[in-house]
């Protein structure tokens, strides 16, 4: 069972475990799993890219799919998702995410049982309000690993606060993750290895501040390779991006070209 959220539905571009119910050769049927079960759909054309010969091919009844929410329309109950629009790491992150929210769940209703509440009291006086701010519980409980004043402002009871942080301390590691990708830099001007090492400077100094480790290095001519490693993967998304960015606007206004390639 997933863990449950206040939210009814879910949000636009948001990431969604699915089980998948019904499959016709134009669309998929599914229910998302951390919404009580409320119905999605998969039109053909966002089960996968190119043409589909056999939807079956892609999906099946009981299946398990990572989908990305396109639109939600509370008044029709109509959630349209996207298959084909969820990267391989996404999904992996996503079925990871969900994991180990269950297993923060878990620690909620300890706590809950140290305060001798209800799960459903958890929720209400701590759990959602974790969800809000942090995204999810887990989330709230890796920031509070790092910090001790994480739940400052957000959780005013001190027995809830007290409690919270001792079952984290003993249940939750300061999290870490690394990702990868690759630039490909080039340029034919006469100047052009000056430009890269100068790209490839300009990308490193523009996440300086980050907090992050990240490391660029050469693969082999073109291509650099540029690791990752934040506290949570979105940073660590966020910081990929922005050097990838950096460092192609820079190459380009030196008259060369670049791209990134992720994973």
């Amino acid at each position: 069972m997933s863990p449950r959220r206040r939210s009814d539905w879910p949000a636009v571009d948001e990431l969604v475990l699915c089980t998948v119910t019904k499959v016709f050769p134009q669309a998929a049927y599914v229910t998302l799993d951390e919404y009580g079960g409320k119905e999605g759909m998969i039109h053909l054309s966002e089960v996968a890219s190119g043409w589909i010969k056999n939807i079956r091919d892609y999906v099946r009844e009981g299946q398990k799919v990572v989908c990305r929410v396109l639109s939600v329309d509370p008044s029709r109950g109509a959630i349209d998702l996207s298959l084909r629009r969820v990267k391989e790491s996404e999904k992996r992150w996503k079925i990871e995410r969900v994991k180990l929210e269950q297993r923060a769940e878990k620690l909620l209703e300890l706590a809950a049982k140290k305060m001798k509440k209800t799960l459903d009291e958890a929720y209400e006086e701590v759990g959602f309000k974790l969800q809000e701010k942090f995204g999810d519980l887990y989330g709230a409980f890796e920031a509070l690993a790092k910090d001790e004043k994480a739940l400052d402002g957000i959780i005013e009871d001190g027995r809830w606060r007290k409690i919270l942080a001792k079952l984290t301390k003993e249940n939750i590691e300061v999290p870490v993750f690394k990702i990868s990708g690759t630039l490909v830099l080039s340029s034919h001007q006469p100047d052009g290895v000056d430009a890269i090492k100068a790209a490839l400077l300009a990308a490193k100094e523009s996440i300086q501040s980050s907090g992050a480790k990240v490391d660029i290095y050469v693969e082999s001519p073109p291509r650099y390779r540029i690791d990752v490693t934040a506290p949570s993967y979105k940073i660590a998304e966020s910081i990929m991006k922005q050097a990838a960015d950096v460092a192609i606007e820079t190459i380009k206004k030196a008259g060369g070209s670049g791209e990134f390639v992720r994973g």
